[in-house]
């Protein structure tokens, strides 16, 4: 099975508790370095009563301290003897929605705050509505600063019943709603005795339970080959002559002896070793980093991808995507752009802007003229040559992109896309795209 880590994101408006949650998660899990715990005791943020502030353990920059907003994306690691994690910290204020899509693009799981005494705002609904879009399959609703309206069960239950009101138009399966006060640490990584009325777990033993081995597109073998391993070295004979393709596995389970096709090139062939750090090994899985070596001396390099025969992809020049866009410049129709979709860059052109986003009523509204920075929409694009992908639904790896503006190299956008209308054929024994 795939290595037990758990990728989350916290987000939620300005003042929600974020990064005080993560904070609280980190201290009480006693995650801390003592270097870290003496650098918050002596730092001048320590507020009245001697209480530290933990907001500072992911509020890195200084203009983050000085405003108490987030502003960039934060990653912390920490472990406990159930799970390993990763921790995004993302910005809340609308106005830094890019960062919010850049740092839960890989999550598992979404903590949305929300702060008990408002309840759902705007920000909530759009928060939810990003981790739907960007298929995260896992949400925790954590209703923060439950201590300032007296722990009422019936307040809680009050949010609860305003996120169910809009959950189901966002197809979100798994949802958990949890009662806390992160700056006390009541439901954090310990029970609180002041919810009694709650029998569900606290946010702690929640994300070291939740199950996410099947998360990982583990039926469609995909492998975008990264670079040719070319040791070329005389005094070993078994490495003079070695040739691998190394690379992420996007998709799938891979074994010796297993048939594969080489794309672009459509030219099959089968598996003969996969070497990992530690040696070879009798099969890899999506997300491992491996070395493949064929039984065939075929053409492929960098952005190629070796795919299984079991489930075939998609290819097209035509493309349909979700976008999110990041570039003070506005996007218009017409405007080129270069793609990099998994290992491989292609020239694309945006043909049409079909519609913008709405994230607070979550309606398409249909043919603007444009789209401004941190505009979510949909967009068609047509590329100099045929990508091979999946829709981002089945494989948020091979189903995602990013867009390149030449000559600055600023990204520009990240986007998903859908479905292909093709897939790749067999033809005279060999395959085209």
């Amino acid at each position: 099975m795939p290595v037990d880590i758990l990728r989350f994101n916290t987000c939620g408006s300005v003042d929600d508790g974020k990064s005080t949650l993560i904070g609280r998660l980190l201290y009480d899990s006693k995650s801390l370095m003592e270097d870290q715990l003496e650098a918050l005791e002596r730092s001048a943020d320590i507020t009245g009563g001697g209480q530290i502030n933990l907001a500072n353990l992911t509020d890195g920059l200084r203009a983050e301290r000085e405003q108490g907003i987030t502003i960039d994306v934060a990653y912390r690691y920490f472990a406990t003897p159930r799970r390993k994690f990763i921790i995004a910290d993302t910005p809340g204020h609308v106005q830094y929605t890019r960062n919010m899509v850049t740092g839960a693009s890989l999550s598992n799981l979404s903590i949305i705050l929300v702060d008990a005494r408002t309840g759902v705002i705007e920000q909530s609904r759009r928060h939810t509505a990003l981790a739907a879009l960007l298929r995260i399959p896992h949400l925790v609703v954590a209703v923060n600063k439950m201590d300032l309206v007296g722990w009422s069960e019936a307040r809680f239950l009050e949010i609860r019943a305003q996120f169910e009101e809009f959950l189901p138009r966002l197809a979100i399966k798994d949802v958990k709603f949890i009662p806390l006060s992160a700056l006390n640490g009541d439901n954090v990584v310990e029970p609180s005795k002041h919810t009694p009325w709650y029998a569900g777990p606290t946010l702690l033993g929640h994300l070291e339970s939740v199950h996410i081995a099947s998360d990982w597109n583990l039926s469609g073998f995909r492998f975008p080959v990264q670079w040719v391993n070319r040791p070329n070295n005389p005094t070993n004979h078994e490495l003079h002559d070695f040739r691998g393709f190394s690379g992420q596995i996007a998709g799938g389970i891979v074994r010796p002896g297993q048939k594969v096709i080489a794309l672009p090139a459509g030219i099959a062939t089968t598996v003969k070793q996969i070497w990992t750090y530690d040696g070879p090994v009798a099969e890899a899985f999506c997300p491992q980093s491996v070395t493949l070596v064929l039984n065939h001396d075929i053409d492929i390099s960098r952005g190629s991808m070796l795919i299984g025969l079991e489930d075939l992809p998609g290819a097209s020049s035509d493309l349909h995507a979700e976008i999110c866009w990041m570039h003070p410049r506005a996007l218009q129709s017409g405007k080129k752009y270069f793609l990099k979709h998994t290992t491989q860059t292609v020239q694309v052109a945006v043909t049409e802007i079909t519609h913008r986003l709405n994230l607070s009523t979550f309606d398409a509204e249909p043919g603007p003229a444009e789209l401004a920075v941190n505009d979510l929409g949909q967009i068609r694009l047509r590329a100099a040559k045929p990508l091979v992908f999946d829709g981002y639904a089945t494989n948020r790896l091979t189903g995602s992109f990013i867009l390149i503006e030449p000559g600055t190299n600023a990204t520009v956008a990240a986007g998903m896309l859908h479905p292909p209308r093709e897939v790749v054929k067999a033809e005279n024994g060999d395959y085209v795209i």
